[in-house]
Formats: structure tokens, C-alpha cells, sequence
């Protein structure tokens, strides 16, 4: 029997860490049995190889060996593909057409990103682990198989059978050995020997000196987290040989290629920060409608209160703020703008939901009369009542409101009083 480090050099698997050597272990000891086994780690770590591996030391070495990606196949079609379709069964086919698994039939399939398979190809697929049967598009015939199935998903399977994403019981019998391929994060000591080797491809494939990386390099590149894990290094390895024409690579250098760190590359997607505070523009505008609503609602309390308490010498000093707050100082001479119907609504909403219970100016039936005003409309009527108190004196309602005369008059004017 072949050692580890054979195998791994067989199939162009690079780096000594402890548990990538125990994933190619487990796939030596379980290739010569029928066994099912699923694959699982995290996108990029290298999944196919372990596959080819169990189907070059079983006994199936000589049939077929199959690779499905299930994600990539249109859920319309899956069943076609796989388990073949006879002619007239669909718009389209033209012909019978035999599946994935009858021409594998005494070989091995490997069902890569399994967990985006639709449930009822799920349930095809378990009665073919479970006695080797399957039925054609537009058939009643039953036909049977002998094939090997080992499967791959980057999924966390626990979350989507809870989710009911993905059945239990094919999980289990998919997973009767499982198999984990860490994530190169874990694979501090093989970062730089990976990188080596890609840079040295790249190097006579572009037909340029290979590029090396500098000690401090070196240390920023063990340090990276690598989402992307061997798929992602790789890249970054053929970008830098292409791009680069130093070709002793430091920390400033290399820091430019890896996303989250900085990068000058439109090809290089950067890493969202964690501490974002919205994912996109409509969150943006309910978090800025979702202020206003308190500004609407303390302004709405305002004119209750200018209403039931006629001549209240502190109104302007209680609510000198929030005047300010909706007429700008003096010197800007803001002019609030007008809220939209569908603003509006959101606010109506949200001020439902969340009702001050302890404002002694919040009553039930007013709220309904009340949340269908407009901000201008509270602005008109709040001037009316000042200009009223004081017959329409206008510099006396201006210093009640809190405002210039100037900008009194200017509202005077829009509004047409």
C-alpha cells in the first residue's frame, strides 16, 4: 500500500498538516470498500481530490469516474441529468437519454455541493443509496446501478436539515464516513509552501522569474485569514506574478492584493466591514426616517401642547431644541422640507407600533387624526396659533417660536396667511 506522502504527490496535494495528512489516511483506508463517504470543509480547501483518491485505489479504478456539480445544474434539468429521461418526457427531449448514473454503472460518482440539491432529487437520490434503484424522466421502468457515491458540501448540514433544506435521513446515509478537509487558516506552516509552488507554476507558465516573497511577506501571509482558502492563494499567486515587476515581494507590496487589507485591484472584491451600520441605500433611508420619527412625534407633543396651554411663557424655552432642530438657527435659515407619502407611512407605522405610553399628550384618538398630517401642515397650523395669540403680531410669534421675524415672514408668505 502507497505511504501518505505518495499519494499526496500522486495527486498534487501540497503541505504536511496534521489533519489534511488524517483526511487522505481515511480516504486510503475507505477506498476499497463500497462505503458512501461525504466530504465536507469549507470552498476552496481542495475538496475534489479526495474523491479521486477513493475511486483510484478501489476496485472501481477501471469503470467511469463521474464529478456532478450539483449547484451548477438548473433544478428543472437535475433529474435528466442524473438519472436520464425518456424521449417526449419533457419540451425538449428529442431522444431517450441515459443519466449520470447508468453510465457510471460499476464506477464512481462524485456529487459535488450536494446540499443544493432540491428535495425531491433527494429523495431519488436516497433510494439509489439504499437498494440501486432509480426511474427515468417519463418512465415506469425501474433500473438498477451499481455505482459509488461520495458527495461534497461546504454547508453546515446540521443548519440545513434544521431548516428542512436537506433530508436527515440522506444525510446519514451519505455520510457513513465523513470526511474534513481543514480550512488554510488552520495550515499556518503550508501557506508558504503552497505559495512557492504556485508562484514557480505561474512563473513557467507566463514564461517570467519567479517571484519570492520577503520574511515580512511571509508572515503577513500566514497571518491572513484566506476566506477563499487554496482556490483564493492561488489567485493571488498568479496576480502578483502577472502584475509585478519586482519580483522580491515585501509586506507593502503583497498587503495591496489581499482583500480586507487593501488592494488596488478592480478584480479584488474588499471584505464589508463587520461594523457597517447598513448593507445598502434603503436601509440607510429607514434609518434616517426612523429619526425623524421621534422629531415628528415631539413636534406633534409641541402643538398639543401650544394648543391646551394658551400663553405658557416656558413653550419656547422647553422646546427651544427641538425648534431649532426643525427650523435651523437663524443665521442658515433652513426651510424644512416637505415629507413624502410613502415616508410618511413608514413613519405612521413605526410611531404605531412603538407608542409612548407615558406621554401624557398621547391619546389613543388623536393619533389617528394626528399621524395623517404632513410636517408642513403641523408647521401651518403652529404659526396660525401663534399669529392668532398674539393678533397677529408678528414679532411677538416669532420670538414664541423661536425664529427670525425674517423667516416668520417667509413662511408667512409660502403659506399665504
Amino acid at each position: 500500500m502507497e505511504s501518505i506522502q505518495a499519494i499526496k504527490q500522486r495527486f498534487g496535494i501540497l503541505g504536511n498538516d496534521q489533519k489534511l495528512n488524517r483526511a487522505v489516511e481515511k480516504a486510503m483506508q475507505v477506498a476499497p470498500t463500497d462505503i458512501s463517504v461525504l466530504v465536507t470543509g469549507e470552498s476552496g480547501v481542495g475538496k475534489e481530490s479526495i474523491p479521486k483518491i477513493i475511486h483510484a485505489l478501489s476496485h472501481r479504478k477501471h469503470g467511469k469516474y463521474i464529478a456532478v456539480n450539483c449547484g451548477a445544474i438548473p433544478e428543472g434539468t437535475i433529474d435528466s441529468e442524473l438519472f436520464g429521461h425518456e424521449k417526449g418526457a419533457f419540451t425538449g427531449a428529442t431522444q431517450t437519454r441515459s443519466g449520470y448514473f447508468e453510465v457510471a454503472d460499476g464506477g464512481t460518482i462524485f456529487l459535488d455541493e450536494v446540499g443544493e440539491l432540491p428535495l425531491t432529487t433527494q429523495v431519488r437520490l436516497l433510494r439509489v443509496l439504499e437498494n440501486g434503484e432509480f426511474i427515468k424522466v417519463g418512465s415506469s421502468k425501474v433500473q438498477k446501478t451499481n455505482v459509488r457515491i461520495v458527495a461534497a458540501t461546504n454547508l453546515n448540514m446540521a443548519e440545513a436539515i434544521k431548516k428542512e433544506k436537506f433530508r436527515e435521513d440522506l444525510y446519514y446515509r451519505l455520510s457513513t464516513v465523513e470526511i474534513y478537509l481543514p480550512p488554510l487558516r488552520e495550515r499556518k506552516d503550508d501557506i508558504h509552501l503552497l505559495f512557492r509552488k504556485f508562484a514557480a507554476d505561474f512563473a513557467m507558465k507566463y514564461k517570467m522569474p519567479t517571484v519570492r516573497l520577503e520574511d515580512d511577506a511571509v508572515e503577513l501571509l500566514q497571518k491572513y485569514r484566506w476566506n477563499g482558502n487554496v482556490r483564493q492563494l492561488r489567485n493571488i499567486a498568479e496576480q502578483i506574478s502577472v502584475l509585478e515587476q519586482e519580483r522580491n515581494i515585501n509586506a507593502t507590496i503583497l498587503r495591496e492584493y489581499l482583500p480586507g487589507i487593501g488592494s488596488n485591484l478592480p478584480a479584488v472584491i474588499q471584505e464589508k466591514k463587520k461594523d457597517s451600520d447598513f448593507s445598502n441605500e434603503r436601509e440607510i433611508l429607514y434609518k434616517v426616517l426612523f429619526d425623524m420619527k421621534s422629531d415628528l412625534h415631539d413636534l406633534k407633543k409641541l402643538t398639543l401642547e401650544l394648543m391646551e396651554n394658551d400663553g405658557h411663557k416656558n413653550v419656547k424655552e422647553e422646546n427651544e431644541s427641538l425648534i431649532k432642530k426643525i427650523y435651523g438657527n437663524d443665521e442658515e435659515e433652513i426651510i424644512p422640507e416637505e415629507i413624502t407619502d410613502e415616508q410618511l407611512e413608514v413613519l405612521q407605522i413605526t410611531q404605531q407600533k412603538t407608542p409612548d405610553k407615558q406621554d401624557k399628550y398621547y391619546f389613543a384618538e388623536e393619533i389617528e387624526e394626528e399621524e395623517t398630517l404632513s410636517l408642513q401642515d403641523k408647521e401651518l397650523e403652529l404659526i396660525k396659533k401663534s399669529l392668532e395669540r398674539h393678533n397677529g403680531k408678528r414679532k411677538a410669534a416669532a420670538d414664541e417660536l423661536g425664529i427670525s421675524e425674517r423667516t416668520l415672514y417667509r413662511k408667512i408668505k409660502q403659506y399665504d396667511l
